[in-house]
């Protein structure tokens, strides 16, 4: 790889990371099958949800 694609290279992943870290991901956090069923036992306070260990 010459000298200039390799600097042009580097500028744009530079460029790249800056913007990601200005547009921050909209994208939910993920939860999990088993923290789903548990904060919807904890919510609605039912015994037939109960997560066995």
């Amino acid at each position: 790889m010459n000298r200039r694609k390799k600097g042009i290279q580097i500028l744009k992943a530079r460029i790249k990371r800056s913007n990601a870290k200005l547009n921050p991901q909209s994208k939910p956090k993920y939860i999990s099958k088993v923290d789903r069923v548990e904060s919807a036992a904890e919510d609605t306070d039912d015994p037939t949800f109960v997560a066995e260990q």
